[in-house]
């Protein structure tokens, strides 16, 4: 790691703690060309590939966006959807995948969603999986009228 002080190539760690629930490493480091310290923090980054191809960065805030839409008009709290996006995300790092297919992520989005909200869920599902007629949606509802399994 450069110094961001002298701009020497190397640096040594003195000390390494896990931060954000473990999802980061705060690390404070020492330089030894010019004696001084500083910390950095390492994350592990997760990236969506897109159906285009393009690749980008995971962001809550995005699932939480797409979530909001599709909750609009619906007694859904700002804490509920952060909650939801949180659990998105653990569903995704869970898979120890570094780069996760776009629709990995409305699959995991649609399960906390329906147990949110099930018209804020019909309404996702509908754009998610493209419904074309009424009987997409009667398909929906018919499932979501089953009892849950367990």
């Amino acid at each position: 790691m450069r110094c961001p002080f002298c701009q020497h190539a190397d640096s040594r760690v003195i000390d390494s703690r896990d931060v954000d629930e473990g999802k980061a490493t705060r690390r404070r480091r020492s330089c030894p060309e010019c004696g001084r310290r500083f910390t950095t923090v390492e994350e592990a980054v997760l990236a969506v590939v897109k159906r285009s191809g393009v690749t980008e960065p995971f962001l809550r805030d995005k699932v939480v966006r797409g979530v909001r839409r599709a909750c609009q008009g619906r007694d859904v709290g700002e804490d509920a959807l952060q909650h939801l996006a949180h659990r998105v995300e653990e569903t995704i790092r869970a898979s120890g995948a570094a780069e996760v297919p776009s629709n990995e992520v409305g699959l995991a989005i649609l399960g906390p969603l329906r147990e949110l909200d099930e018209v804020a869920y019909l309404r996702f599902a509908s754009v998610y999986r493209s419904f074309s007629s009424i009987e997409d949606f009667e398909k929906e509802i018919a499932d979501l009228r089953k009892p849950a399994p367990g």
